[in-house]
């Protein structure tokens, strides 16, 4: 007896392989986050470098998601939404699998600049597939079960590094990812694509699009929009140790763990509440709004919150995940603001421009420490990237009932 999908199904099982896929991308994104005390302690960095360096690492794999953001979206939309979900598996799995292997800080370095590579095209290439597949009344609720499946990578990703060591932890992360690749039977490429294909129009090159003032102009405002999310993730989730030190937690530190654990759980809940929102609101600039406005009454509130006892550090880093919680609508807006035929590069890149904006947050936060401490250093930086993002959403048109089949003119 035969067994075949019907079109719907096809669809939903893309959606929940991109899902899938999207939690392997986060297991793996967020290990060096949880394993940076313990790694560099056993590579012998001592320890009044291990901010530093750590910090260097970790820019390197942002570095690593900003050209592979740009690199896979070109792909995605050159050659198929399909097969940069292959190719970005294939890559940060092997690099991961390295990790587990490395010797030195530089090897160890390398691997996770490569892996960020691999890494970077996950996300754009599933939120661009659900988009497409997907009817123009519910295709919001696609990027937010693929973003809210993904978030729960780290909550396993945390659970997994209490229990084994770090190397067997990428092990782990790097084999999940190839295990992946055999569930990609009974996916489809989506029908837009296949029909901006046929008709010949410019799609994936780079030099028309950078030619295009209005075109990059939108990118950059889609960018700004996301940049407080990493904010909240990279520097006040990264560095947990510093901020409970600085909190006056020293006798009983938080383990970043477990307060990267209740960020992304925070994430998960609002993914879904923004998701939601962003339903019932008929706009996806309302939700993020909404979402926006919280996130600055929580950072208002940390000093005095986080720094009574290490629950409620954890519980403000719950609170701060679901106030941070609109990536999924995020992303789902950079697929909204683009044509079929640079729909992919745009929605692929900018994610990995937000992570990769990274970089330059934890060099503002490192620089101003010496003027306004630990604490003060990070919300200066956090306020100034709040501000930026409501601007940002504010110059962008809505798109909720945007008919998505058109080509972009380049």
């Amino acid at each position: 007896m035969s067994f075949s999908l019907t079109s719907a199904q096809r669809t939903w099982l893309t959606i929940l392989v991109a899902s899938l896929g999207y939690f392997v991308d986060l297991f793996d994104l967020i290990m060096f986050v949880l394993v940076r005390l313990q790694s560099l302690q056993e590579l012998h960095v001592r320890p009044q470098d291990m901010l530093h360096t750590g910090a260097f690492i970790l820019n390197l794999q942002m570095a690593g998601l900003m050209v592979g953001g740009v690199c896979w979206g070109l792909l995605g939309d050159r050659r198929g939404r399909l097969s940069v979900l292959l190719g970005s598996i294939t890559v940060y799995s092997i690099a991961t699998l390295g990790n587990a292997f490395a010797g030195s800080v530089g090897t160890y370095a390398v691997l996770r600049f490569i892996a960020g590579v691999g890494l970077a095209g996950e996300l754009g290439a599933g939120v661009t597939i659900a988009t497409e597949l997907l009817p123009q009344r519910i295709r919001g609720y696609g990027s937010t079960l693929i973003t809210t499946v993904g978030v729960l990578g780290v909550v396993v990703a945390s659970l997994v590094v209490e229990t084994v060591t770090w190397r067997h932890a990428y092990l782990l992360g790097g084999l999940m990812g190839l295990a992946l690749l055999l569930l990609r039977v009974g996916v489809q490429e989506s029908g837009m694509y296949a029909n901006a294909k046929n008709m010949g129009a410019i799609r994936g090159r780079l030099l028309p699009f950078l030619r295009r003032p209005r075109l990059l102009g939108r990118v950059a405002l889609i960018t700004l929009i996301g940049v407080p999310i990493w904010f909240v993730i990279g520097v006040l989730g990264a560095f947990t140790p510093e901020f409970g030190r600085a909190l006056g937690l020293a006798s009983n530190l938080p383990k970043v763990t477990t307060a990267i654990m209740a960020l992304y759980l925070g994430f998960s809940v609002g993914h879904l509440a923004v998701g939601l929102l962003s339903q019932w609101l008929k706009s996806r600039r309302g939700a993020v709004l909404i979402a926006l406005g919280a996130l600055a009454l929580l950072l208002v509130a940390y000093p005095r919150v986080a720094g009574r006892s290490v629950g409620a550090y954890y519980a403000m880093c719950f609170a701060l995940g679901c106030g941070a919680g609109y990536w999924a609508m995020f992303v789902q807006i950079a697929a909204e603001q683009f044509g079929t035929n640079y729909r992919a590069t745009v929605t692929t890149s900018v994610p990995n421009l937000v992570r990769g904006s990274t970089i330059f947050m934890t060099l503002g936060f490192q620089a101003l420490i010496p003027l306004y401490g630990v604490v003060g250093a990070a919300l200066g930086v956090g306020f100034s990237v709040l501000v930026i993002a409501v601007a940002a959403t504010l110059g962008l048109p809505e798109t909720f009932n945007r008919d998505l089949d058109y080509e972009e003119l380049v």
